[in-house]
């Protein structure tokens, strides 16, 4: 399937959780065993996973490795993992352990240089994750608001060999209140990046619009909230990926 639908496992406190517009207050529990819910995605079809560290995203270190290496060892499909990786130290320990790429966010907004080596020694398994807020990007967990614009990130981040984007909509994320596709083809065309999308997706029509974009160069989007609710179901939605790609 050349259009990626990445199911999400994000960690805090050991468990699977999903996060309101990024408030730690607003947590759901779906799962006390991350590994399962991992394996659970790669059995319904998913190509890759997205997995992230909410507790490393605030406190700058990541915070489930033992969690995050029994997925690796776990799973036959590749995996994306962000969440407090702010040094090349980091970001080598987590692909060393067997992470296929290494999503990089608050030290790509504060330091292009550790993003401009990491490219260089890890190419393509260096991704960038913007988290935005009205159009602006917020760092430390989504609690710290900047006057830098996604698409100038975005732009920075290719001019340092950044091959590819993560890009979260942050009002949007955990609400299922539909993906913010304006924005997303915006910062693809006027940024010059891929993007995977992010936030936000509760329907069928959200991955249709997203996937239509895909000549702008949008190439995924990760999906939380909506599957483990239900409202989407991971077969279904892969099967109808694949009949658009196929017709």
């Amino acid at each position: 399937m050349g259009f990626e639908l990445i199911p999400a496992v994000d960690l805090k406190g050991g468990k699977c959780v999903r996060l309101e517009q990024g408030v730690p207050s607003r947590s759901t529990e779906y799962g006390s065993d991350p590994v399962a819910m991992a394996a659970h995605w790669e059995s319904q079809g998913a190509g890759r996973l997205h997995l992230v560290d909410l507790d490393g995203a605030f406190s700058g270190r990541a915070e489930h490795l033992e969690i995050a290496g029994a997925i690796f060892r776990t799973l036959r499909i590749p995996v994306e993992f962000g969440g407090g990786l702010r040094t090349l130290g980091q970001i080598e320990t987590i692909l060393g352990m067997g992470a296929d790429r290494a999503i990089l966010g608050t030290v790509a907004a504060e330091d292009p240089g550790t993003v401009r080596e990491a490219v260089r020694r890890f190419g393509e398994s260096i991704v960038v994750g913007i988290d935005a807020r009205k159009g602006n990007v917020a760092l430390r967990g989504w609690v710290d608001q900047t006057g830098t614009s996604a698409v100038e990130l975005a732009r920075r981040c290719r001019d340092l060999g950044v091959g590819r984007v993560i890009y979260t909509d942050i009002a949007r994320d955990g609400v299922s209140g539909g993906v913010n596709w304006q924005e997303t083809e915006q910062l693809c065309r006027e940024a010059g990046i891929k993007v995977i999308a992010s936030g936000g997706v509760s329907s069928a029509e959200d991955i249709r619009r997203l996937w239509e974009m895909r000549g702008a160069g949008i190439e995924g989007v990760i999906l939380g909230r909506a599957l483990y609710e239900r409202k989407l179901d991971y077969k279904q939605l892969r099967d109808q990926v694949l009949s658009w790609e196929e017709g």
